[in-house]
Formats: structure tokens, sequence, C-alpha cells
């Protein structure tokens, strides 16, 4: 959302204010500061051991404040997080019209992911603007009886973010960048992410002895993993990894920090959904750690291949890219389905002829 705030808080026409619930503290204090966010409203939502029932009614209440100090014409909320889904329904409760960004992706399991997949759903349910990132997307919600003229195909502002943060990054190395070149020299890297709700248990298991696997194969490859703080991925992780000599267990990465990295990269194992998008931007081969994926434009341009929680299945996968040259150049240079950048344009644009 970020470089949609930016393009907003320039153009005249509107009054713009940001509200943050910091659902996710360390992450969004990092990001606000990169692209120099201050917000207006910050519900200062996170505490230990949440839960999605609190979370869920208190970002509701507390947005009830807000929302009756400034009285929006129109709330934004983008892709599929709880503070999404709850926004929204707050939203619609104001009588303030809903604008959805990112709209339309779908599994059609409403437990993977989880609770991402309902979270979208209910917020397309309520949206009165779906800002869809791809045809796919706009043809899912038309499937669902959303009005044409309600929907827009925009691409994704993630891609607008990572386009304008690169240069960035690159011009102005970050303390943490220059120490990470310094280890890595001239290796190869690949990045590893995961986090889902439903890979928690057996699921990280399995990610993690596949990871160990991969290492041991290619012991002059570096295997770099920035560990989400939730216990039930640290614990995991550290288990299984920590004494394999050519994995990095490391902090959670500052944005800026993580894009140099996937930049970097040789290779990219995720269980993320933004990571899908953003890697192909950068020429990066991507194994998605998940048996569904809300973004089958990937798969379909082979920008990306679903490999799940199968040991056997993301070994397989990672040695072809590692070994085979040809299916390396293959999937690295194919086209990136979700975007050219100027997704925010296009929704402000369309929001001045409302």
């Amino acid at each position: 959302m970020a470089p949609l705030v930016k393009c907003f808080q320039k153009e005249e026409t509107f009054e713009t204010k940001v509200c943050v619930t910091a659902q996710h503290r360390e992450m969004l204090d990092q990001v606000m500061d990169f692209f120099e966010i201050t917000p207006d409203f910050d519900l200062d939502l996170m505490k230990p051991n949440q839960n999605l029932y609190t979370l869920t009614a208190e970002i509701i209440v507390q947005l009830k404040t807000v929302l009756e100090e400034f009285q929006p014409d129109y709330v934004y909320v983008h892709g599929d997080t709880t503070t999404t889904m709850a926004a929204s329904i707050a939203a619609f409760y104001s009588g303030a019209k809903v604008c959805h960004v990112e709209a339309g992706l779908r599994t059609h399991n409403k437990r993977s992911p989880f609770p991402e997949e309902i979270n979208r759903q209910l917020t397309g349910r309520i949206a009165d603007i779906h800002f869809a990132p791809t045809e796919t997307s706009k043809e899912n919600l038309v499937k669902e009886n959303i009005p044409l003229e309600n929907i827009l195909v925009t691409g994704n502002t993630v891609i607008d973010a990572l386009l304008s943060s690169v240069k960035k990054v690159n011009e102005n190395p970050t303390p943490v960048v220059e120490n990470l070149k310094e280890t890595f020299q001239e290796k190869e890297v690949i990045l590893i992410t995961g986090h889902r709700r439903e890979n928690h248990g057996k699921g990280f298991e399995r990610i993690c002895k596949a990871l160990k696997e991969i290492a041991k194969q290619n012991p002059e490859t570096l295997l770099v993993y920035p560990v989400h703080l939730n216990p039930k991925v640290q614990e995991p992780v550290n288990r299984i990894l920590h004494e394999v000599k050519n994995v990095m267990l490391i902090e959670p990465l500052a944005y800026q920090d993580f894009i140099w990295l996937m930049n970097r990269s040789k290779l990219i194992i995720t269980d993320s959904g933004g990571v899908q998008e953003e890697a192909p931007s950068l020429g990066k081969p991507v194994l998605v750690m998940r048996d569904t994926t809300e973004r089958p434009e990937a798969v379909e341009a082979g920008t990306v291949i679903l490999v799940g929680t199968n040991s056997e299945k993301i070994v397989s996968e990672a040695t072809k890219l590692l070994q085979n040259s040809n299916a390396f150049e293959k999937m690295s240079k194919r086209h990136n389905p979700y975007g050219d950048g100027k997704a925010c344009n296009r929704i402000l644009e369309h929001m001045k002829k409302l």
C-alpha cells in the first residue's frame, strides 16, 4: 500500500489519511520508515500471544473512533489480512465505500491459506470498488456476481513498490546489507521464507528436512533463512537446521534488506504470497511450499512451481533448477503476469473520474 499512499498524498483532489492497526508492529515500523510514511492513526494493537478472535474484535472496535473522527468517503484495504477483513466490516458499518486493492485472488479452499482465503472473500462481498491485479482475478469476481463496472484490472501495487525500491536499496545499502555482502562473498544463495499457519507442525518438519537435504547436496551453496518470529516456526527450524553449516538462520529482515536479498539470490523457496509476485520481476525462480495458491497466474506463466510441504518434491525441484541451467534460464526469463509498476496511477486516475 505504500506507493499508493504516496500517490494519493501528492494529489490535492483528495484528503488522505493513513491508519495502521500494527497487527505486526516490527514489520510495520521498518516499512513506514523506508517509505517515509507517518500514520495519522496508529491503533497499536499487537499484543503477546494475540489470537484471531481478539485481534478481529479490537480492530473493529478501535476503528469506530477513527472512522467517526475522519468520516472518510472511501476506505482502502489491501489483500487478505485480518486487518483487511475487519477494517472492511468497520468501514461498511460507518457508511464509507470500501476499495479493495489486490481483489479477486482465490484458492476456493477456505482452509488454505488460513485465515487469508476467507478474509479475502469476506472483503470481496463488502467492497464497493475492486482493484484486481490480473484478468484471472477479475474473472473470479465476475463469477461471484460482482458488477463489471465495479472492477478495474490494475496490476499489483506490490510491483510498484518493488521496482521503486530496488534502485533505492542498491544506491543506499544498509549496514545489514553490507554485512550480508561480506558474509556471502561470491557464494550462490538460496533464499528461504516460511510462516504459513497451515504449514505449522508436520508441514514445517518436512520443509526443514528438505532444506537440510538441499544443503547437504549443495555444500558450496548458502541457504539463507530469515526466520519468522512465531514460536511454531522458530522451534522446528532451529531444532533441525541450526547445526547445518551452509544454512544461515537470521532475524527477519527489514523490507529494503529483504528486497536486496531477493535480488542477490539465485533461487527462492517460500510459502509467501507476495514473494510469488515480487521474485519473477527480479528474474528469480520460486518454489512455493503450499498445496494451493491464490496466484495461479504465476503457475501458468511458469514463474513459480508448487511443491507443497513434500520433502522429496522440494528437494527434486530445487536440484533441477540448481543443476540444470536450461531449466533455470527458462524459468527465470518468464514474463511476470502481475504488473508493470503502474498500478497506483491506474487506481488514482480511476478515482479522479468518480
